[in-house]
Parts: structure tokens; C-alpha cells; sequence
């Protein structure tokens, strides 16, 4: 029986759920009366439950379907403005003892070369990231108990927020590694990450059991369930994600909007944010071998009734896609993407990009400041804020800021700064005169004469050396 505030993974995705709403989605896919009223809910900006989202993005009618993207992309700059999040993902190990089909990690991979940072590695490779820029990190590691303990990875995250370089410092950590327990969680809280990631991969559950055939990830409960482990240990920012291209996306997209509702029913707020990655190329891993592969048409719609569904949701999409992709969908509803990216162990202390322990292929190869400046030019601001972590807006209190549609006077001026940061420290000289011209718009967009006034400021005294202002 379906039930969203369950504590049991099967029944708040529930598998006959989700058909019935498939079902019911097909039959009113060119209901232009049905289509038209769940529209007219979508614009009073409280969301969409998964039976309704799930007939906007199997609507065939073409002026239904330009209404669905043009509301998305208003979404977008009604809840988090013109600014977009910038991150980069660490991968600290590669050891892994689950058998997952998708994955070059596999423990059957025996000519993956297995790799662990030392402290001394990890240390090399935040200065690297942060004589690019990033101030924002995910940290990554396969499933390996012996070589990856819970207790590996905070000394990781201690020693990435002890590094101090120049002007750099790495100011929050996101984690996403495999599910684990309470106790753990609550370890990850008080070391102060900022969100937990953990990707579902599929939620059909036969065959999320068939792609984990062995290890602990095969247990579908256990990893369904780890979001309400986090929250109920301390961690109020969560963020979801399928690997779109393993089950059809009609199912993919009515259990993410599940899940996200689980969370609300039953903690008070959804995601912190929702990611999007189809599956590519790695190693011995062929995704034509994957038959429910999507094209860009698709993802973008599903990107698309995502933003409309859970509008104040942060939604993230990666270096795995094309720059002609990315470029798409950013204003469709992407808020955060990754730059510059090494998704090896290792990858950033080296100049040259290596292959041979790579979870998946990078798509978009530029670097920080090309894509900084790309953001730039199609006027959208590049952000390394990390401010609502650090003065605990998280959970429930970042959602009512957004909710309340404040991000101009507090997200917009907070991305100013990191940017300013950026273009002083960081950017070539090209990118820092793109950049200096849109912060230089972008100030009289601030609603508050207080705020914009210390902006000014804060403005000026980082062009004198000041650094990590922030509201």
C-alpha cells in the first residue's frame, strides 16, 4: 500500500504506485482540459505530486509542451535568480566490493587500477582545486569497508577544511558515499558537511537488484531508506539523483518526485537538491548496452517538469554532459554544475587528464575560468557561495527563504562577492573584465539599499585583499 510518511522503502515507492500512475499519465497525455488544470496549479508555485508532474512530461501537445518549459525556465528566476552554483567532485578512493553492472568500480574489475589518497595526496589535490577557485567540494568513494571506513573519510574531510592556501580554502564539503548508518551519519553532521548525496540509481526495486547483484548495495531497503537515516542523524540537507538510462525515465521520474514527497511527509522539507546523470561511458562499461538510454529532447522536459514539481529544490547537473547540454538545460531549472572536473582518484595533481581510474567520462573538459566566463556571457552569475551553510540556513530554514523568494537579497548578493573573489584570485584577464561588467549590472538588481550598500563595500575591500564577506 502506498504511503509517502512510511518509514519502509516499498511502500513510500511503491512499485504498484508508480505503474498506476504511468497508466494513468498515458491515458491523459493529450487531455488538454486535465493538462491545462495541473498547469494552472503548477503556477500557484507549491509544487506538483508525481501523478501530475508524470502527465506534464508524457504530454505530446506541442503548445502544452513550449507552456511546460517556458514555466520552468520563469521558475527558475523567480526561486534562484540568475546565479549558478559552482562545485567540483574529489574522489579521495576507488576501492569497492559491490558488483554494480554500471559501474567500472565493480569488484570484478580487475583492470581498474585501485587507488586511495593519503592524507598527503588529499592535501595536493585541495590545492590544486583551490588555485583553480572551487570553494565548494563533493567528495566521493566507492564501498569498501576495509579501505574506505566511515573514519577514513572524516579525517579526509578535516584535513580538506585545514588547508589554507594563498587565498584559497575549500569552505564546504558535500559527501556522497554509499549508504550507511545513524551512527554515521551523525558522525558526517558534526564533522560539518554540507549536504548528503546519495544517487538511487534505479527505483524500480527488480531491477535495482539485478544491476547490484552482489555486495551490500544490493539490499534496496537499506539504500532507499538512507535519507531518513541522515535526516534522523543530523542532516537536514540531502540531495537525491537516478542514473537515468538504467530503467525507463517514466518510472525514474514518478519515484524521484515519490521520494522527494517521502521527505516532506514525513520530515517537514524535501531535497536539498535533485541530480541528474545518464549513464556514459567508462572502462569496461558500454551504456549501449543500457537499452532505456534518453535523448537531450527528453532530458530536458524531465529537467523541466522537475523544476516545476519542487520549485524550490536545488537541481545539479555535471561535467557527464556536453556543453551544448548543459547550455540547454541551465534554464530549464539547473541551479549548481560541476567544473573542470577529474572524476580519477588523483586527478587534479596532475596536468594531464588520466584515464585509468576514471568512474565515467567527462563530457565538458573546459576549465574553471572557461566556464566561469561561458556562465558569464549568457548573464547568468557564477557562484562559489557557500554562505547559508555557514550561518545555518539548512533544512527547512534555507526552503522558507526560497519559498519567500529572498535570494535577491541574500543568495544574489552572496554570489556577488564569491564571484568578485574569483575574478581578483583567480581569472584570466579576459574572464575578469566579463566579470567585472556584469557585477557592475548585476548590483542594481539588489532590492535592499542596505544590502546593496554593503555589497559596495564588501566589493571594495576584497579588490584590497579582504576575503569570505558574506550575509
Amino acid at each position: 500500500m502506498y504511503n509517502p510518511k512510511s518509514d519502509k522503502a516499498e511502500e513510500f515507492i511503491c512499485h504498484e504506485e508508480i505503474l498506476s500512475t504511468l497508466k494513468y499519465a498515458n491515458q491523459n497525455k493529450n487531455n488538454i482540459e486535465l493538462i491545462d488544470e495541473i498547469l494552472a496549479k503548477a503556477k500557484l508555485r507549491k509544487g506538483l505530486n508525481h501523478r501530475e508532474a508524470s502527465v506534464l512530461l508524457a504530454c505530446e501537445l506541442k503548445e502544452k509542451n513550449t507552456e511546460i518549459f517556458q514555466l520552468a525556465e520563469q521558475f527558475k528566476k523567480d526561486f534562484y535568480g540568475n546565479r549558478i552554483v559552482l562545485f567540483a567532485p574529489l574522489y579521495l578512493s576507488n576501492y569497492c566490493v559491490n558488483g554494480c553492472r554500471y559501474c567500472p568500480y565493480h569488484a570484478k574489475n580487475k583492470t581498474m587500477l585501485r587507488k586511495k589518497l593519503t592524507q598527503e595526496e588529499v592535501k595536493r589535490e585541495v590545492i590544486a582545486l583551490q588555485d583553480m577557485g572551487h570553494k565548494r567540494l563533493a567528495i566521493e568513494a566507492g564501498e569498501d569497508p576495509v579501505n574506505n571506513p566511515i573514519e577514513y573519510i572524516l579525517e579526509c574531510i578535516n584535513t580538506i577544511y585545514s588547508i589554507k592556501h594563498k587565498n584559497g580554502a575549500i569552505r564546504r564539503v558535500n559527501v556522497n558515499i554509499a549508504a550507511t548508518t545513524v551512527e554515521n551519519y551523525r558522525k558526517l553532521a558534526d564533522a560539518g558537511i554540507g549536504t548528503y548525496i546519495l544517487f538511487q540509481e534505479t527505483y524500480n526495486k527488480q531491477s535495482y537488484e539485478y544491476l547490484h547483484p552482489t555486495g551490500p548495495k544490493h539490499n534496496y531497503a537499506y539504500h532507499t531508506e538512507a535519507m531518513d537515516r541522515a535526516m534522523q542523524g543530523g542532516i537536514d540537507d540531502v540531495g537525491l539523483g537516478v542514473l537515468f538510462g538504467l530503467e525507463s525515465y517514466q518510472y525514474e521520474f514518478a519515484g524521484l518526485l515519490m521520494h522527494a514527497e517521502h521527505l516532506e511527509a514525513r520530515y517537514g522539507v524535501g531535497p536539498h537538491t535533485i541530480s541528474f546523470p545518464r549513464i556514459k561511458r567508462a572502462a569496461d562499461i558500454d551504456p549501449n548496452a543500457f537499452l532505456n538510454g534518453i535523448d537531450d529532447e527528453i532530458f530536458s522536459k524531465i529537467i523541466a517538469c522537475t523544476r516545476i514539481s519542487t520549485p524550490y529544490t536545488g537541481m545539479i547537473i555535471s561535467t557527464r554532459e556536453s556543453e551544448s547540454c548543459r547550455q540547454r538545460v541551465i534554464h530549464y531549472g539547473i541551479s549548481q554544475i560541476s567544473g573542470a572536473s577529474r572524476t580519477s582518484v588523483g586527478g587534479y595533481d596532475h596536468d594531464d587528464r588520466e584515464h585509468d581510474s576514471e568512474q565515467f567520462d567527462v563530457s565538458d573538459q573546459r576549465t574553471l575560468d572557461e566556464i566561469v566566463r561561458w556562465l558569464m556571457q549568457m548573464d547568468y552569475i557564477p557562484s562559489f557561495c557557500t554562505a547559508c551553510y555557514r550561518e545555518g540556513r539548512t533544512g527547512d530554514r534555507f526552503m522558507d527563504l526560497c519559498k519567500k523568494m529572498q535570494i535577491l537579497n541574500c543568495c544574489h548578493p552572496n554570489a556577488l562577492l564569491t564571484l568578485k573573489e574569483f575574478l581578483v584570485d583567480y581569472a584570466s584577464d579576459e574572464t575578469r573584465k566579463v566579470g567585472q561588467a556584469l557585477i557592475s549590472r548585476e548590483i542594481n538588481r539588489i532590492k535592499s539599499d542596505k544590502v546593496k550598500s554593503l555589497t559596495e563595500d564588501y566589493l571594495q575591500k576584497i579588490e584590497q585583499g579582504s576575503r569570505d564577506f558574506r550575509f
